[in-house]
């Protein structure tokens, strides 16, 4: 099919009930390839600068006065520094500078950027500088400012009265970059965030493939829904266990983006979209059940990627498979100690009603590897132990292919969301076997939970297509994290995007 041209995100994006739009837009970015603004001071609120010493701002509007003002306030200047002050105008002018060099990582560059991109209320005209720096260091510094800039996009909010203005208008000085990648990038990733912070009572199952179905239908993706019904013909019985308190609108969605000429073998992404977990019969306590309408994240970080590959016009053909349920608590509610069959024909033992989110995976895993895809990456707020294992500024990576372990650290270092490997080691697989079953759903014990459900998912994977499973333990992080400023991260778009644009990755 011929690919439409990836332009709804521009437009907006659905963010209310029965359809309502509301505006979404990123600010517009002018490449200046000069390095001095001199000129255009006056039309400025906001300037955020990045250099590597104090030395650099002899090259930057306002330079001798931060110079002097950085030795009158004593400001100790090492990597990472950040120094916030304004200019002697009439508007005001916040002056941002940040100090970098060479030892700063991607990671630790965006957490900087994104100080410097905190725009007090009614800016709309910002630039952005990194005076002194030359070659990678210059770009890279750029990049970054850029980044965390499309990144302040706002989130849906229902607060009356609540308005944000981001900047409309910025230059960015000594760069004559085309950045759509970075804008298709801030497209997914905010597309990602804005889903996931949507209360349940606006993205129930049946509102989510409403909204994924426009979206497909906007940008020209095939989409194929597989209601319970199907799922029942098809013998899904892990997922249609997790739905059996018949939350509406539950199944999985299927899209696909076909490029006009493909280059490089397919892809498939698969996201958990579980819109709200009670814990079923294990039922959550209070403390564990709030924020649990972002257990679909993982969805939308699928979701997300799949629009930025589309909107850069990636040559391989990309499927998309969200498993889209709740798990809620009811007379019918799967229950411990029951036995499931799984659309792969494999029996799986009950242990704990909390670990839904294996259990609708395990069958879309199963049903997206029958298309016998080169690569298969799949998203998911899976295991607390996830958690316990790395905080919140990482997230778990598993694969099947050993041999990708440094490149994985590479994506994520080159992304600036960053991950650590976890063993797939066979000896593992002792925890889960079963007396009644092939296999048992996960243990009670918990221990090690992030690698036995990650061995549980693998085991429904056929034909062997390299697999990169996402433990999305960076998927919320209080105060923001990398390039976004908010709590909800939509961590895995750019780490995917970096991981798939390596050209020494090869699936």
């Amino acid at each position: 099919m011929r690919q439409a041209r990836a332009r709804w995100y521009d437009r907006g994006f659905v963010t209310g009930g029965q359809g309502k739009v509301s505006a979404f837009k990123l600010p517009r970015v002018r490449y200046r390839e000069t390095d001095d603004p001199t000129a255009d001071l006056a039309r400025y609120q906001h300037i955020a600068l990045i250099v590597a010493k104090a030395a650099d701002l002899a090259h930057a509007p306002f330079g001798a006065l931060l110079q002097k003002r950085l030795k009158a306030q004593g400001v100790a200047i090492k990597p990472g520094t950040v120094f916030l002050t304004e200019a002697p105008d009439e508007a005001g002018t916040t002056l941002a500078v940040g100090f970098a060099d060479a030892t700063l990582d991607t990671f630790a560059l965006l957490e900087l950027a994104r100080k410097l991109t905190r725009f007090r209320p009614g800016v709309a005209r910002v630039a952005l500088l990194a005076p002194g720096l030359s070659g990678a260091a210059h770009k890279e510094a750029l990049r970054a400012l850029v980044r965390c800039l499309y990144a302040q996009a706002p989130l849906p909010s229902r607060q009356t009265g609540r308005t944000v203005n981001p900047p409309t208008a910025v230059d960015v000085y000594g760069a004559g970059e085309d950045d759509r990648a970075l804008r298709a990038a801030a497209h997914g990733n905010h597309l990602a965030r804005a889903l996931s912070v949507l209360p349940e009572n606006e993205l129930g199952p049946a509102d989510y493939v409403k909204r994924v179905k426009k979206l497909a239908i906007d940008n020209g993706w095939r989409f194929r829904f597989l209601d319970e019904k199907r799922l029942a013909a098809l013998g899904a019985g892990a997922f249609l266990a997790v739905t059996r308190t018949r939350a509406a609108g539950a199944g999985i969605v299927h899209l696909r983006y076909t490029p006009r000429k493909a280059l490089r073998p397919p892809v498939t992404l698969v996201g958990k979209g579980i819109c709200f977990d009670t814990g079923g019969v294990n039922l959550k306590p209070a403390r564990h059940m709030y924020g649990m309408h972002e257990d679909m994240q993982g969805s939308a970080v699928a979701l997300g990627t799949l629009l930025a590959l589309a909107q850069s016009h990636a040559p391989f053909r990309v499927d998309c498979y969200l498993a889209i349920a709740e798990n809620a608590i009811g007379p019918l509610s799967y229950r411990p100690n029951e036995v499931v069959r799984a659309v792969d024909g494999t029996t799986i033992e009950v242990v704990h009603t909390d670990a839904e989110g294996r259990m609708v995976l395990a069958d879309t895993l199963a049903l997206a590897a029958r298309e016998r895809p080169g690569l298969i990456i799949d998203y998911a707020t899976l295991t607390g132990a996830c958690v316990y294992a790395l905080g919140t500024r990482m997230t778990g990576a598993f694969t099947n292919r050993p041999e990708l372990t440094l490149r994985l650290i590479e994506a994520g270092r080159a992304s600036g969301e960053r991950v650590w490997p976890f063993p797939l080691a066979d000896d593992y697989n002792a925890d889960l076997k079963s007396d009644i079953a092939d296999i048992k759903q996960c243990t009670l014990d918990g221990e090690a939970d992030h690698i036995l459900a990650a061995l549980f998912l693998k085991r429904f994977i056929a034909h062997d297509p390299t697999w990169i499973h996402l433990d999305l333990s960076a998927g919320r992080h209080k105060g923001g994290l990398g390039a976004i400023p908010t709590d909800t991260t939509g961590f895995g778009v750019d780490f995917t995007l970096a991981l798939l644009a390596d050209p020494a990755f090869a699936w």
